[in-house]
């Protein structure tokens, strides 16, 4: 009998489709996730999915103060007023593939204004709402890297990728130890409007440009190096057109922890074994803060640290996270809550404003051995202080438990914050003289899958 062969391939087709969606012969890593597709051992594709939801109730917040409730703003007067809100933080699509030994390729997706809006749990998002997000899309391009991997030593990725400095950058926000991983300031990759916009210095952590990086292992410990270049702040006080620098060595001294590339986690719910990783990373652009007629150079400092430790006799996980962060940028602690300059010239914003000071945060969680239903609780605590060079300090506690399913993939969270970042502001150019905000309670429950 003769075959049609169109009739045929769109048969192929159709089955190819529904082993993708399905994640028939998935082979990859969960750092990977999703289904894959194999023409053979070197040619790849796989698809996956993240979606990040919450509800939040936080007191003293009402519709005269939403930009606090963006974390752009001074807030209000504690009262006993709860913003009630349910938030889609994270919506995205992964793609990843390989068509060469050597070559592979990363293509993920976000749903930037998801969160715009008034989300006390949303990193990077600012007074405005959608309009913070400048010219990108509701869905929008969130990495596109291509990758040349030869070996554990030399490796290079290039496109739009994160900045190799923080574990807290590199976790996520899907590989946190916790739900809202993002407490300390932020990098101006991740505090900005945009890509190779005026004053657009990156999103979400990433930036364009280039990756270097490797792995090699002394006397039998591990220690990972990234070292790279990229757009950074555009415009505005770079007019010369100045890269930003940036650059990571990590040392395990213990086991070694598994994820691709230069990424981290928060932690690995005891499955790597006993984890002690010391961390430093560093970034530096030239002309990166300020504005046009005030310029500064801006410099980031981060040490972090995670220790892991499986408890003898099947006792449970017992993690600690620790991080220590030094921004300086001389003209970047005078910039108020809306965008105007005291003491550089009236009139004269900042391209982006970041934080200029020393921050610290550090929390431990406890991974309970017995399962209960279909999951192992993990309760936790939590400590963040922010000190800015000319403006109030901030302080904030927390306390939760995670409900962990299947790791990182699926797991629930409720937990508790008390504290005046958010009333004061920890993102965006809320660090001046003027910036205020009573303690506020919040209580969170917040659903996190992946795929």
């Amino acid at each position: 009998m003769k075959v049609d062969q169109k009739r045929w391939k769109k048969f192929l087709v159709a089955g190819a489709a529904l082993a993708l969606v399905a994640g028939m012969g998935s082979t990859l890593p969960s750092a990977y996730a999703g289904g894959t597709i194999k023409a053979d051992d070197d040619k790849w594709i796989s698809i996956g999915m993240g979606l990040r939801t919450s509800f939040n109730a936080r007191e003293g917040v009402g519709p005269a103060s939403s930009p606090g409730n963006a974390g752009g703003g001074t807030g209000a007067p504690s009262n006993s007023a709860y913003d009630n809100s349910f938030n889609v933080d994270n919506a995205r699509i992964y793609i990843n593939g390989q068509i060469h030994k050597y070559v592979k390729f990363t293509f993920n997706t976000e749903c930037f204004t998801c969160a715009a809006g008034g989300n006390p749990n949303s990193a990077g998002v600012a007074a405005g709402g959608q309009a913070f997000f400048g010219q990108n899309s509701t869905i929008g391009i969130l990495d596109m890297i291509g990758k040349f991997e030869i070996t554990e030593k030399v490796n290079l990725w290039v496109g739009r990728t994160l900045v190799p400095t923080e574990r807290g950058e590199l976790n996520g926000p899907f590989y946190h130890a916790t739900y809202n991983g993002f407490r300390t300031p932020l990098y101006p990759n991740d505090n900005s409007g945009g890509f190779n916009t005026a004053g657009g210095a990156g999103l979400y952590g990433r930036d364009n440009g280039a990756v270097f990086f490797g792995k090699i292992h002394p006397a039998g410990t591990h220690l990972l190096y990234a070292m790279s270049v990229f757009q950074g702040v555009t415009g505005a006080s770079n007019t010369g057109a100045s890269l930003m620098y940036a650059g990571r060595l990590q040392w395990n001294l213990l086991n070694d922890e598994d994820n691709p590339g230069y990424y981290t986690s928060g932690t690995y719910y005891g499955t790597a074994g006993d984890i002690f990783a010391l961390a430093v990373g560093f970034s530096h652009q030239k002309d990166g803060a300020g504005s046009a007629v005030a310029k500064s150079d801006f410099n980031g400092l981060v040490f972090d640290a995670l220790f892991e430790k499986l408890l003898p006799g099947n006792m449970g996980v017992l993690t600690v996270n620790g991080e220590f962060k030094r921004f300086w940028g001389d003209q970047l602690s005078s910039y108020t809550a809306n965008g105007t300059t005291s003491g550089v010239g009236a009139g004269n914003s900042c391209g982006v404003c970041v934080f200029n000071g020393n921050s610290w945060t550090v929390y431990g969680l406890y991974l309970l051995p017995n399962k209960v239903g279909i999951g192992k609780f993990q309760p936790y605590g939590r400590f963040t202080r922010i000190s800015p060079s000319n403006s109030a300090q901030r302080e904030e506690w927390e306390g939760g438990v995670n409900y962990i399913i299947d790791g990182h993939n699926a797991r629930v969270s409720a937990y508790y914050t008390y504290g005046d970042i958010m009333s004061k502001g920890w993102a965006g150019g809320i660090y001046g003289p003027g910036a205020f905000g009573n303690r506020q309670d919040a209580f969170h429950v917040a659903l996190q899958l992946q795929y």
